[in-house]
This record gives C-alpha cells, sequence and structure tokens, in this order.
C-alpha cells in the first residue's frame, strides 16, 4: 500500500491529517446526536419532530447541531480534496 504522505512537505502532510482527523470527529459526532433518536439523518429527524414521534426540545437543536456538523464535514472534505489536488501538483 502506498503512503501518500512520503513525498509531502511536513506541514502538508499534518495539515492532510489534521483535515482527515476533523472529517472523522465530524462524521461520528453526527452520528452520536442522531442515533439516540434512530434517526438516519437530519431529514429523518425533522420528520420525526414534526409528526410528534419526537419532543421538539431537545430534538430540534439536536437536528440542528447536526446539520451544522454535516455541512461542517462537507466543507472540511472539499478542503481536503483541494489540498490533495494541489499536493499532486508539487
Amino acid at each position: 500500500m502506498a503512503n501518500i504522505f512520503e513525498n509531502l512537505e511536513p506541514d502538508v502532510a499534518a495539515e492532510l491529517e489534521l483535515l482527515s482527523r476533523l472529517i472523522y470527529d465530524l462524521r461520528e459526532n453526527r452520528i452520536a446526536v442522531l442515533e439516540p433518536y434512530g434517526a438516519e439523518d437530519e431529514a429523518a429527524l425533522l420528520q420525526n419532530i414534526q409528526s410528534g414521534a419526537v419532543a421538539e426540545h431537545p430534538a430540534y437543536e439536536h437536528y440542528l447541531a447536526a446539520r451544522i456538523l454535516a455541512e461542517t464535514r462537507e466543507t472540511a472534505r472539499a478542503v481536503l480534496a483541494e489540498r490533495l489536488k494541489e499536493a499532486a501538483r508539487i
């Protein structure tokens, strides 16, 4: 298995590692927020709130938190993809 970090500058490799860890942590925290409600995603949790299947408080706050975690993860993934492209050009 190729080590993608071996030809990178140490600061670039460290940034990629931190971004990867952030993406993992955001994913796991989103799962932890949704899990108590048995919701697959934010839309499912919102539907459960709207239908009255779960109490609005604190479920709505958890819905917002899950959305923020998902959106932040997507942003971090885009940054990581861009950094990987830049690193490939070097």
